[in-house]
């Protein structure tokens, strides 16, 4: 679908021309600007055969420009340093899998939430000025997009950092001695089994909800003289003084939708190989989201948050890992159950 418009530019030499001037003696030139506001899908007009190799020639790309970032220490990195007391490492952008059950050793049986992250890298480098002038910040971007839904001032941010465009965008802050280089991937192997993390996402829309589905009320009664007020409110305010509704009154309106943070999840378990966390309990979101996740900032829970790699995991530094990583308390099904004796 196109809108088209066309205006037409008279001129006789001077700026400006009247009517009366112009009906005495035509104008020396005339000129039309036709402008097109295209709504068109880039690949509207190609061919199967070119979309399919549209497709293939930007995978081949985004496959070469992660290959080059897997080795981030080898390409004039950054100076590093040791992790203190109060330092706050960056985070990572996953995708929501689904849900699993999982044991511990004796016996409990928990749900864990299985969080991917794909495709995450650091983007840009936020100084303090830049970001609010009090502490910086890295951009970290995750799972990567089709350029032709960018702008151009993203695309040269995406082409400045040398990875490939992504869907989602967002800030870590980060203390001074855990800043990384733009273009540095961030893995799963960033956290570890056992420690706790704080999942951000934006929680699944219910729509226009009434006060009982919204805030749990309890509701009017069943019978008894009720007529038509079973799932209402009640009284939404005080007499006449100071006759009026105080802000934040809780009554109907919309539900969800909104960035929720899930604080202290512990992780249980951490697959290396397709960058898989199993994160105790639920997370919100729907499945397929895109979400951040980052070391908790709860103090009873700082012990934890001791022995992790800083800034980041590197593979040239630790090598390879296992592929699964297990909390000390998860029962591993590989093992036997039962020892005879």
């Amino acid at each position: 679908m196109a809108a088209w418009s066309c205006r037409l530019l008279l001129r006789r030499g001077t700026p400006v021309l009247s009517l009366r001037a112009a009906a005495e003696s035509p104008p020396r030139m005339v000129g039309c600007i036709r402008s097109v506001n295209n709504t068109t899908w880039f690949d509207e007009h190609l061919t199967e055969d070119n979309q399919e190799y549209m497709r293939k020639s930007m995978a081949q790309e985004y496959r070469r420009q992660t290959a080059d970032r897997l080795n981030p220490l080898k390409d004039e990195p950054w100076q590093r340093h040791e992790w203190t007391q109060g330092s706050r490492r960056v985070g990572l952008v996953a995708i929501k899998l689904g849900m699993a059950p999982i044991w511990t050793k004796t016996g409990e049986r928990h749900v864990a939430t299985m969080l991917q992250v794909q495709d995450c890298h650091v983007i840009k480098y936020l100084s303090k000025e830049e970001f609010d002038g009090h502490t910086a910040a890295l951009l970290v971007g995750g799972r990567n997009v089709s350029p032709f839904h960018k702008s151009e001032v993203q695309m040269e941010m995406f082409r400045n950092a040398g990875v490939p465009p992504k869907q989602k965008l967002t800030t870590f802050k980060v203390s001074d001695n855990a800043l990384i280089k733009p273009g540095t991937p961030l893995l799963a192997a960033h956290f570890r089994p056992g420690q706790y993390v704080d999942v951000t996402a934006k929680s699944i829309g219910k729509g226009f909800q009434g006060v009982m589905k919204r805030y749990g009320f309890k509701g009017q009664p069943a019978s008894h003289g009720q007529t038509k007020t079973h799932r209402r409110p009640g009284a939404s305010g005080p007499g006449g003084d100071p006759a009026k509704v105080f802000k934040g009154k809780k009554m109907p309106g919309r539900m969800g939708n909104v960035f929720v943070t899930a604080y202290g999840l512990k992780i249980w378990r951490v697959n290396t190989k397709c960058n898989v966390l199993y994160v105790n309990g639920s997370v919100p979101g729907h499945k397929n989201c895109l979400l951040k996740i980052r070391d908790t900032t709860l103090p009873t829970r700082s012990s934890t948050l001791l022995s992790l790699p800083f800034p980041t995991y590197f593979t040239e530094e630790e090598g390879d890992l296992d592929e699964d990583l297990y909390d000390d308390n998860l029962f591993i099904h590989t093992d036997p159950s039962l020892a005879l004796t």
